[in-house]
């Protein structure tokens, strides 16, 4: 059994433009957190929007030596970046960015949520990329929610969905450069689940909402992070409410990490290279 490390939780939020209220759950800066090869975890909202005139979002700004995953869960995203890539994301949607060497995105909230209206709820996640790929070309996973391998979860109506990785032989449909599993879970109130997780893997834990019991002990709640020890291959979970649950597990990068803004890479030489780079106009393809 992987042993529970700690849970944590913030309640402290800011604005990612004037499109995202965002709760920083960790990040290549956290102390004592051994989070690779994730890098960063915002949750946004679930916030109401009111009708307007104009897309609220984040607008163009650059990103080098990662990708970045949103998931939404309310509302819509429209993406558009200077690699040529564009798309929209719905509730249960995934985006998935491969930075890479550089490029400028947006992320705005699509025509018909900003004319409309209404709760928007997303979670972006950082993810790491070995050296040898920090420089590839950029590239961009557009998942519908219909191509996301759905695991059912006993006969009371619980769902694991396989966004990347393996869940008892099912495969998600994103391609990843070290080994990952992220799956959504959907745990409905009563119901007990035994997760088999690889050895030696980083795993972490986030509650969007509800309450759930681990290794029948602690217990956590909506907004709550948990990270657990590496060693073990199960973590039981059993829900004392109907819970949301993103489980993120990966295959640690053992490489240094030198990280500014927007940039992560392996020196400080090469942050500094990314910020001549984005102010030389580089980035623009």
């Amino acid at each position: 059994m992987k042993q529970l490390h700690r849970i944590t939780r913030t309640d402290e939020s800011h604005w990612v433009g004037d499109g995202f209220p965002v709760r920083t759950l960790f990040s290549y800066n956290t102390p004592d957190a051994e989070v690779s090869p994730f890098l960063m975890l915002d949750y946004a909202g679930p916030a109401e929007f009111s009708p307007a005139s104009k897309p609220r979002g984040v607008g163009l700004h650059p990103h080098r030596g990662f990708e970045t995953v949103t998931i939404l869960y309310q509302g819509e995203v429209e993406h558009h970046d200077t690699a040529g890539n564009g798309g929209l994301i719905g509730p249960g949607d995934v985006q998935w960015m491969t930075a890479a060497k550089g490029l400028l995105h947006e992320e705005m909230h699509s025509a018909a949520f900003t004319r409309q209206g209404g709760t928007f709820e997303a979670i972006q996640l950082w993810v790491n990329l070995p050296a040898q790929y920090k420089m590839i070309a950029p590239h961009y996973q557009s998942i519908t929610d219909n191509q996301i391998t759905v695991v059912k979860l006993g006969e009371k109506g619980s769902v694991m969905r396989v966004i990347a990785g393996n869940y008892q032989g099912a495969k998600g449909p994103a391609n990843t450069y070290t080994p990952i599993n992220l799956w959504d879970l959907r745990l409905l109130a009563g119901q007990t689940v035994e997760l088999d997780i690889p050895e030696d893997y980083t795993t972490l834990l986030f509650a969007l909402k509800g309450s759930v019991k681990i290794n029948n002990s602690a217990t956590m709640n909506d907004v709550e992070l948990a990270f657990f020890e590496r060693k073990g291959k199960t973590i039981t979970l059993s829900a004392l409410k109907d819970t949301t649950l993103l489980v993120m597990n990966g295959e640690p990068i053992d490489e240094p990490i030198a990280g500014y803004g927007p940039f992560v890479m392996n020196t400080e030489e090469e942050i500094r290279q990314a910020i001549e780079d984005f102010n030389g106009g580089r980035f623009k393809q």
